[in-house]
């Protein structure tokens, strides 16, 4: 009996921006779901592999180009797609919105960033996808220091907080959070300092970028 199973891959790109995380959609230009919102994505080819599919279809639809996204889960629910049984192995990652133009070509009709907390209705089971994307970033920052990336060469503390704030969509214990991150010596703190509200100028961080990765790297857990 002929195999009918097909594959697909799929892009949950998250982005940051002055407190803000949205996530990048596309607006499909064809059946199924035609002119609904969906998660950039489609079919993998014969001749690659997961990661060039995703990579591919991300650029295609939308214009970003990232060179490293992580895989985060195969969705093979019997009902998940109208067109017949297909497989979908979804990835995911975290960047500025600013550093790209965004494009929409092929399958996409348009590309927009959409807040996290003002999304459309998805197509598929997008939302299911974007959900355990969401639950997932979530926990990975609390045991892996991420994100850093995301924030100016030089940049006061508070703007950290606000990046794990946001990320988390909580709250955390402030003097707690500064003892940790002090404690895994990533930060390199400047001579510069900035205005920051109605205080006392704040000194201004960069983050060490080889301790940074080797953090990365070992997965130390430091809770936040």
């Amino acid at each position: 009996m002929k195999n009918k199973i097909k594959l697909t891959v799929d892009a949950v790109v998250f982005g940051y921006e002055s407190g803000d995380v949205s996530v990048l959609l596309v607006k499909r230009k064809y059946e199924p779901y035609k002119d609904a919102w969906a998660l950039p994505g489609g079919f993998v080819q014969e001749n690659e592999n997961l990661e060039r599919a995703v990579e591919r279809e991300l650029s295609e639809e939308t214009g970003v180009k990232i060179n490293y996204l992580e895989q985060l889960y195969t969705f093979g629910d019997l009902a998940r797609d109208p067109r017949g049984r297909v497989v979908t192995v979804a990835y995911f990652g975290l960047v500025k919105p600013n550093a790209f133009k965004l494009t929409a070509s092929t399958d996409a009709k348009e590309t927009e960033w959409f807040n996290i907390k003002k999304l459309p209705k998805l197509a598929f089971d997008h939302k299911k996808i974007l959900k355990i994307a969401i639950e997932r970033l979530q926990g990975k920052i609390t045991y892996e220091p991420i994100g850093f990336e995301l924030l100016d060469k030089k940049f006061p503390f508070s703007d950290l907080e606000k990046l794990y704030t946001s990320l988390l969509d909580r709250e955390i214990d402030r003097r707690n959070f500064k003892k940790k991150i002090s404690s895994l010596k990533i930060l390199d703190e400047l001579e510069e300092k900035v205005s920051v509200g109605r205080g006392r100028p704040a000194s201004l961080f960069s983050f060490n970028k080889s301790r940074y990765f080797q953090l990365k790297k070992e997965g130390i857990i430091f809770e936040i």
